[in-house]
C-alpha cells in the first residue's frame, strides 16, 4: 500500500538523543517543579516518571494535579540556548526533501519550541506544519485521541497510509493499534510486536523503507505552515 503521510516526532527523533538537549529540557522540568511548585527534589524524579508513564507528559500530570498554566510551563522548560545543542543537518534535509508524501511534525511539545528546533536544523520548510500539544487540545501521545486528532489535522483519513516515527515504544504501541506503520528511532533494545521497523536514527529511514521514495522522488519541500 502506498503511503501518503509521514508523522515525525520532534525531540530525540529528528536530532541525536545523545546531544544533551532532551536532558536539559528534563532538567528544566524538574527545576520548574521545585521553584514554581515548591516540590521537594526528593520526590520530583519519581513524580515525573509516574506522570510520564500515566499521562504521556509531565505537563499533563501537572495540569491535572496542580492546575499549572501550560503556556508558562512550556515557556519555562524550553527556555534554553538550542544553538548549543543543535546545528544545521544537510543530510537530514536532503532525505526529507526527497520524500513525496506530506510530512508533519507530531509532538507533545509546543509549536514555538518545534519551530526553533526546525529552524536551527534548517529543515523548517520540509514539513506541511506542526501538530503540537495545543493543536490536539492538550491531549498527548500516547492517548488515542491525540493520534486521531493528529490524523484529522493532517487531512489523512486512512491511518494505514500513515508512517509514524517516534523514539518512544509506548507512543508507538497506540499508533500501531490504530493502523499506523510504526518506526522506532534510537538505540533501544525493545522488540515489541507493535514496532514495525527499528532504526538507529532518522537518516536510516532511507535504507529501511526505501519504498517511501518510490519512483516519484521530489526535491521540492512542502510549504511550511503551523497548526497550533
Amino acid at each position: 500500500m502506498p503511503y501518503s503521510t509521514i508523522l515525525f516526532d520532534l525531540d530525540d527523533t529528528l536530532y541525536p538523543s545523545d546531544n544533551g538537549l532532551w536532558d536539559a529540557i528534563r532538567g528544566r522540568m524538574s527545576l520548574y517543579m521545585a521553584e514554581r511548585l515548591g516540590l521537594s527534589w526528593d520526590v520530583i524524579p519519581a513524580m515525573r516518571r509516574t506522570y510520564y508513564e500515566t499521562y504521556g507528559t509531565t505537563l499533563r500530570g501537572l495540569q491535572i494535579y496542580y492546575q499549572v498554566d501550560a503556556d508558562e510551563y512550556l515557556d519555562y522548560v524550553h527556555d534554553l540556548p538550542l544553538e548549543t545543542y543543535l546545528r544545521p543537518d544537510p543530510k537530514l534535509r536532503a532525505m526529507l526533501t526527497g520524500l513525496p508524501q506530506q510530512l508533519w511534525i507530531f509532538t507533545n511539545a509546543d509549536a514555538d519550541h518545534a519551530w526553533r528546533v526546525l529552524n536551527i536544523l534548517e529543515i523548517q520548510d520540509c514539513f506541511q506544519g506542526i501538530i503540537d500539544v495545543r493543536a490536539i487540545e492538550f491531549a498527548c501521545k500516547p492517548e488515542p485521541i491525540a493520534y486521531q486528532r493528529a490524523l484529522a489535522l493532517a487531512g489523512e483519513s486512512d491511518p494505514f497510509k500513515c508512517v509514524f516515527l517516534d523514539d518512544s515504544p509506548l507512543n508507538l504501541e497506540i499508533a500501531h493499534s490504530l493502523g499506523l506503520t510504526t518506526v522506532l528511532v534510537g538505540n533501544h533494545s525493545s522488540a515489541d510486536p507493535w514496532i514495525d521497523f527499528h532504526i538507529p536514527d532518522t537518516l536510516a529511514l532511507i535504507h529501511t523503507m526505501p519504498e517511501l521514495w518510490g519512483s516519484e522522488k521530489t526535491g521540492s519541500p512542502a510549504a511550511g505552515k503551523s497548526i497550533s
